[in-house]
């Protein structure tokens, strides 16, 4: 790669840390750019940004590169945090940080840094992004274990031809390693977790600032009554704890699991066990398609995901209309969740995704 002017966004943690100092040794003209997105109660214990900050300014002198400060809040607010909660009051179980990568970070970042000349940004995001004849691909990072492909599916050609991963062939360990060899201060720093930009906090807490409490019935799939919930916006499909209902049992002692929450009736249905059929569906209704570099293809076998983390799974596009797409599952998947993306893969290609509408089966 000839010499090029990349800005690389800081956030003060051992990945873009790394990312920065690739780019420098490979000869590049780099620069920082830390990102503040959140600023709604900077002196909370939770909130670690001026820390994050401090860190990110260490590497940016150590590194030897310059690094400035973007105050992106109004933009996270608008675009990322208002949909979150609107989505949450609605029932569903958004992913902020899907489109904190789309609108936040690949768009007012990337739209800012061309501003200043850059040719390209980078990213420590464990990906990879390839171009052929013409289309940009984006790739699973090699390190499985940390891939974040899945959250960055939402990228269009425009933000993939301007962005780079140098993590994406690398290993945890070993950016972990190069950070220590090279005296990088946060080379052990814990990988941040939590809400992008909000942190590590208490959900259901944080939440109460937002939407208010509206208790009502915990219901079985049965229709027995067995106790309270807060508001259907603080519980999401699949969740075990936090229910307040451990002991209550039909004999059998198993946990319980929130299998759907019905808006209308304000009830949360839950169903006891892990392997409780009604947590269990073969096929997803979705929308707001996003196709990366080409259209779905239509009853191919292909992968997929409907949580990160999750190994792929054989499936097949049934159809793609005007509503949104269907999709068929070889194996019946746990835990379907309105508001959480199915995103496609095509082994190692990411091949865009979609916004979970609701889970169905296909066959009894």
């Amino acid at each position: 790669m000839k010499k090029k002017n990349i800005i690389v966004g800081l956030s003060g943690g051992v990945d873009s840390a790394v990312t920065a100092h690739i780019l420098k040794q490979q000869g590049h003209n780099v620069r920082g750019l830390f990102m503040k997105n959140w600023e709604a109660d900077d002196d909370d214990e939770y909130c670690s940004s001026k820390q994050d900050l401090i860190d990110a300014i260490s590497v940016a002198e150590k590194i030897g590169i310059d690094i400035e400060v973007v105050n992106f809040a109004k933009e996270y607010k608008e675009k990322v945090f208002n949909l979150f909660i609107d989505g949450l009051k609605k029932g569903f179980t958004p992913n902020p940080d899907i489109l904190c990568n789309s609108e936040i970070k690949f768009e007012a970042f990337l739209n800012h840094a061309m501003q200043l000349g850059a040719d390209h940004i980078a990213t420590g995001h464990y990906a990879d992004v390839v171009e052929k004849d013409g289309l940009f691909y984006l790739l699973k990072g090699m390190d499985s274990t940390k891939d974040q492909s899945y959250f960055l599916h939402k990228l269009n050609q425009q933000q993939l031809s301007k962005s780079i991963f140098p993590l994406g062939k690398i290993l945890k360990s070993d950016v972990r390693k190069i950070a220590k060899e090279n005296n990088l201060h946060n080379h052990d720093r814990k990988d941040s977790t939590g809400i992008c930009f909000i942190g590590e906090r208490p959900f259901a807490e944080f939440l109460n600032q937002f939407i208010p409490k509206n208790p009502g019935d915990i219901v079985t799939v049965d229709g027995k009554n067995i106790g309270k919930h807060n508001g259907l916006t603080f519980y999401t499909v699949g969740q075990r704890q936090g229910l307040g209902i451990g002991g209550t049992s039909s004999g059998s002692g198993e946990p319980w699991f929130v299998a759907k929450k019905d808006m209308k009736e304000n009830q949360l249905i839950v169903a006891q066990g892990k392997n409780h059929p009604a947590l269990y569906h073969d096929s997803i209704e979705a929308e707001e398609i996003h196709a990366i570099s080409n259209s779905f293809p239509i009853q191919s076998v292909i992968g997929a995901k409907i949580r990160y983390r999750q190994p792929d799974a054989a499936c097949q596009i049934n159809e793609i209309n005007s509503d949104g797409l269907v999709s068929f599952f070889g194996q019946k998947q746990w835990a379907v969740t309105p508001g959480q993306y199915i995103v496609f893969y095509d082994s190692n290609i990411c091949l865009g995704g979609a916004v979970i509408k609701s889970g169905f089966n296909s066959f009894q």
